[in-house]
């Protein structure tokens, strides 16, 4: 993207929400009282109410926080209180909060369903489609331990293609076995766990087949989380040369991120998640092993993003905001932390975000792609924590607490 657009859409961007609050660290059961004042809520819950998971039907079955212990326990994601509570709707974006939330992609370039066709990369052009902004999903059905959500749209891209789409959201509270199943790891029994799963399919209800000469589509997950001082991104990366695996990580989205705040090693990738500097990073498909995570070490607390990534597949949605050599040279993984975008400005959240997309979706009339994301948040001893940590991410949390304090 060109930078000085980029520059032009941020100082915008932060007039518009220059009001918005830091996060306020509440527990479990004020953010959900504070989403009951404003919308419908769904709540997940374990046989005992420890795991807990709350849901919003007007926001796309969007998974806005969830706990490991209860209403009083710690809540994980960022909520955007200022902004709901105004009742007021943004143009360009509303950014509500949420741990994880239904987007699709691409976001720009010339199969951009975010730019109408003819308009410039800049940001007054730029607009989030309403269906995943601020249109609900239907309620299919519910249970205690789950929700699935569905609704029916077009969408116009940047070249003039129509796409009817269909979308299923499932969102699933995992039970603790089938959370230490999906790390690979024996139970720790100090740990306490909250693990939910978002099963989003879209599916081609058009006559005429999605083709990549006249663009696709992608799901597009994001989770929206506090930001502190201690916390960092932890991002596993396959080794090998760039010739063969490209580059180990694009990190150039806002400009260059300084070196004590991205840390890129062989096998892993390190950024600061503190909410103080703008910076965006993205693995391509060759790169990424389909997982990331983060560690804030002075909550101790660890989060695990799993997802579905096919095996072989590299065809991925661009979004960057230009007219692209290579529409299908996106990312698999990206993981965001917000802040001030200009000296003196202040942020959009603060918040950090570890976010999944699925491959580049070629569907016929009728055929579905189906794209998992997995959160996991354990907290408990440092100890046990780091044991995880070592067989999910490769890192030891000695190394995470140490690695931009050398």
């Amino acid at each position: 993207m060109n930078r000085k657009l980029l520059t032009t859409a941020i100082v915008t961007l932060t007039a518009m929400t220059s009001t918005l609050p830091i996060a306020a660290g509440a527990d479990f059961g004020d953010d959900l009282a504070f989403l009951k004042k404003y919308t419908d809520v769904i709540v997940l819950s374990d046989k005992a109410g420890a795991a807990k998971v709350a849901l919003v039907p007007a926001w796309q079955g969007r998974v806005m926080t969830s706990t490991a212990e209860g209403d009083r326990g710690q809540s994980f994601g960022w909520i955007n209180r200022e902004l709901i509570a105004s009742g007021k709707l943004q143009k360009h974006m509303n950014a509500f909060g949420g741990e994880d939330r239904f987007w699709m992609g691409p976001e720009g370039g010339q199969f951009s369903i975010f730019f109408e066709k003819g308009k410039q990369f800049v940001f007054d052009d730029w607009f989030t489609p309403a269906i995943f902004d601020t249109e609900p999903f239907k309620v299919i059905s519910k249970a205690e331990d789950r929700a699935v959500f569905g609704e029916e749209f077009s969408l116009t891209n940047y070249s003039g293609t129509v796409f009817q789409v269909g979308v299923r959201r499932e969102v699933v509270l995992l039970s603790p076995d089938e959370a230490w199943e999906k790390l690979g790891v024996k139970p720790a029994r100090d740990v306490k766990l909250v693990a939910y799963a978002s099963n989003n399919q879209i599916t081609n209800k058009g006559k005429e087949a999605w083709k990549k000469e006249t663009g696709l589509l992608s799901v597009w997950i994001l989770g929206m989380f506090n930001p502190s001082p201690s916390t960092t991104i932890i991002v596993p990366i396959r080794k090998g040369s760039e010739s063969e695996l490209g580059k180990k990580v694009t990190s150039d989205y806002f400009g260059e991120v300084p070196a004590d705040r991205l840390v890129v090693r062989d096998d892993v990738v390190f950024l600061k998640a503190d909410g103080q500097f703008r910076s965006k990073i993205g693995i391509n498909p060759k790169r990424s092993k389909a997982i990331l995570g983060s560690y804030d070490a002075d909550n101790k607390v660890l989060t695990i993003a799993q997802f579905n990534q096919p095996e072989g597949v590299t065809d991925y949605v661009n979004s960057l905001w230009k007219l692209q050599d290579d529409p299908y040279a996106g990312d698999a993984s990206n993981a965001y932390n917000d802040g001030p975008p200009a000296p003196g400005a202040k942020p959009m959240g603060p918040f950090y975000e570890l976010e999944s997309s699925s491959p580049a979706a070629a569907l016929a009339p009728g055929e579905s792609l189906t794209h998992v994301h997995r959160t996991i948040h354990l907290t408990g001893p440092e100890a046990e924590l780091d044991a995880i940590a070592r067989a999910t991410l490769g890192v030891s949390l000695a190394d995470v607490k140490t690695v931009f304090n050398k």
